[in-house]
């Protein structure tokens, strides 16, 4: 096999799957065809139709692109199969059905931002923040019935510093994840289609936890997932807000002096080491910075956005709100 004659289907939808998909293109493989979610409707009607990041970057570089309402329609399935891939690679996307991912003869390959076998579902990054891990990376495995748990093919590591917030690890793993495609498809090539792989469940267990710690796992996050449970510890807080940074956002409810509820989410916290016996979710000034009593410390507040309003440092917050310290957050 070359790679010439190597006829690749790229299936992927948001900016952190262009980053692999222009690997591919920009290091001269056959991508026969892209794959991604349809066109969504935008805007304060809800007319205007909106491509996946990963159609635009096709549509500009003159790539075929599939947009199926349903993985299973048997329209579909024909028309990727019309385009013959013998391999297909797989950055972001929805959950393949059988009838695709076994389509080709050297099968299909998934990018997933994690150290395998942690961290499955689908948002390894934020859960990787949110629980303190100092270390996650990229994996690359062949698609089977079952998510996220496919032979593995290889892996990255990449260290998360302690003031990361999920924006910042996104973008090294977006750009470690084009790197180890291009690796892996190199692997392919020289095995002729069948590169040494291996079980998950033999696999030595990541730096992320050692054993026997049970598996962490990174299943989707909903509105309720991101509200903020300050009975937890300064660091656990900390680590949540910024797993959760900028977006989707953690959030809170602040409640004012006269008992009025606004949401309120905070983007970025300091960890201030000062231990704290206050009631979890009381509010301080200390000289000019607004603190917040958690489980074991009292957490510096730094940027903040209340309904309604822009994103603003916390001392800005502070110069417009009468009787903070009768406040208190929940």
């Amino acid at each position: 096999m070359t790679k010439d004659n190597l006829r690749i289907v790229f299936m992927g939808t948001p900016e952190f799957a262009v980053e692999t998909l222009k690997a591919l293109v920009e290091n001269d493989y056959n991508v026969v065809a892209v794959v991604t979610q349809p066109d969504k409707p935008v805007g304060r009607h809800q007319t205007e139709m909106q491509p996946s990041p990963v159609k635009q970057y096709a549509v500009e570089h003159d790539l075929p692109v599939l947009q199926p309402e349903k993985m299973k329609d048997p329209q579909f399935v024909e028309q990727l199969r019309s385009y013959r891939a013998n391999l297909q690679v797989v950055v972001a996307f929805r959950m393949l059905p059988e009838v695709v991912w076994a389509m080709p003869e050297y099968g299909t390959f998934n990018v997933h931002a994690a150290l395998l076998p942690q961290y499955r579902g689908a948002a390894p990054i934020n859960w990787a923040v949110i629980n303190g891990e100092t270390q996650t990376g990229v994996t690359t495995f062949f698609l089977d019935h079952d998510i996220d748990t496919g032979r593995i093919i290889m892996q990255k590591p990449f260290a998360i510093p302690d003031d990361a917030d999920v924006e910042y690890v996104y973008d090294g793993l977006m750009h470690l994840g084009a790197k180890i495609c291009i690796e892996t498809l190199e692997a392919i090539i020289t095995a002729n289609g069948h590169p040494e792989t291996i079980a998950q469940d033999d696999y030595p267990p990541s730096s992320l936890l050692p054993p026997p710690s049970p598996l962490k796992t990174a299943p989707k996050i909903f509105k309720e997932t991101c509200e903020i449970d300050w009975s937890k510890t300064a660091k656990q807080v900390y680590d949540f807000v910024r797993g959760l940074s900028p977006y989707p956002g953690a959030w809170t409810t602040l409640v004012s002096a006269d008992g009025k509820e606004t949401v309120m989410k905070i983007y970025q916290t300091r960890k201030t080491g000062l231990d704290c016996h206050a009631e979890t979710g009381t509010l301080r000034i200390d000289g000019k910075q607004l603190q917040v009593a958690t489980g074991d410390q009292w957490l510096q507040l730094e940027e903040l956005q209340l309904a309604g309003k822009k994103r603003m440092a916390a001392h800005d917050f502070l110069n417009g709100v009468k009787n903070i310290d009768q406040c208190r957050i929940k």
